[in-house]
């Protein structure tokens, strides 16, 4: 079994989700920041100088041409 301080963080999660109704709402809007956020980044880097290279690289894309929309 895991740490008692991981127990401890699973209770409070679900003494939160009992007690908030719309947790799930709330914890969607979060992830689906995240995803924007990394989006705009990778937006953002293939723009720059090297920038297509530097995502080919962090990814470890070997089949440049399946990821057009991604690249460009």
């Amino acid at each position: 079994m895991r740490d008692k301080t991981h127990m401890e963080q699973v209770e409070r999660w679900a003494l939160y989700v009992k007690s908030h109704p719309d947790w799930k709402k709330k914890h969607t809007r979060f992830i689906d920041s995240l995803y924007e956020k990394a989006g705009s980044f990778i937006h953002a880097l293939a723009k720059q100088k090297n920038g297509k290279d530097k995502i080919i690289k962090l990814y470890g894309i070997k089949n440049v041409k399946g990821y057009k929309k991604l690249l460009g």
